[in-house]
């Protein structure tokens, strides 16, 4: 019995403290949105930038969505794993059809590939092959349970949101050659 209560309260201390940085790393990261906006729309990759900055608030959301959830009754298991096993999975698909690789109604097969492509290169597929395969991981773990368990889907939770980060991060210093950027705000004052 010792090895549930322990789990229970590993989940009220990191769960507790994650769920509030996760969230507020999402409102940080739709700051970002609101102020790179105008310039993602002016750009001709304007498409591939909403689903790249929808698929960075996934990173923060879903885990700190995840995380609040299993505080609602973290002595119920049955309760947390399958919220968890449900948003994984949401996760998971979310982020396949944010790449394409299912394809969009109405585009030619490929068709914005060159755009999704450029915005982190290499780098911004791998995050999205790293996220896809972590969210399955928590899905399937929360699916087997136990109290060994919540340590796992504890890192992975971590890793998807340091990997939301560094794409995070990838997409606000993305200056492709097809952006054109905005005119910086004029100030009525003289420069001394």
């Amino acid at each position: 019995m010792d090895g549930i209560s322990g789990a229970t309260r590993m989940l009220d201390a990191f769960y507790g403290a994650f769920s509030p940085a996760c969230l507020a790393l999402l409102g940080l990261w739709l700051v970002v949105v609101q102020l790179r906006l105008p310039q993602w729309q002016a750009s001709e990759a304007a498409p591939a930038y909403q689903r790249a900055s929808y698929g960075i608030a996934l990173h923060f959301g879903l885990p700190g969505l995840m995380t609040l959830l299993a505080l609602v009754d973290p002595a119920d298991p049955v309760y947390w794993r399958t919220s968890f096993e449900i948003i994984a999975l949401g996760g998971a698909v979310v982020l396949i059809a944010l790449r394409g690789l299912f394809g969009r109604p109405g585009a030619a097969p490929g068709a914005g590939r060159a755009a999704d492509s450029r915005l982190g290169g290499g780098l911004g597929l791998a995050a999205y092959v790293v996220a896809i395969a972590a969210y399955l991981a928590v899905g399937a773990l929360a699916f087997i349970g136990g109290p060994a368990v919540l340590r796992v889907e504890a890192i992975l939770l971590t890793g998807l949101v340091f990997l939301g980060f560094n794409a995070a991060w990838l997409l606000l210093f993305d200056s492709g050659p097809n952006s054109r950027p905005t005119a910086p705000a004029q100030s009525t004052a003289p420069w001394p």
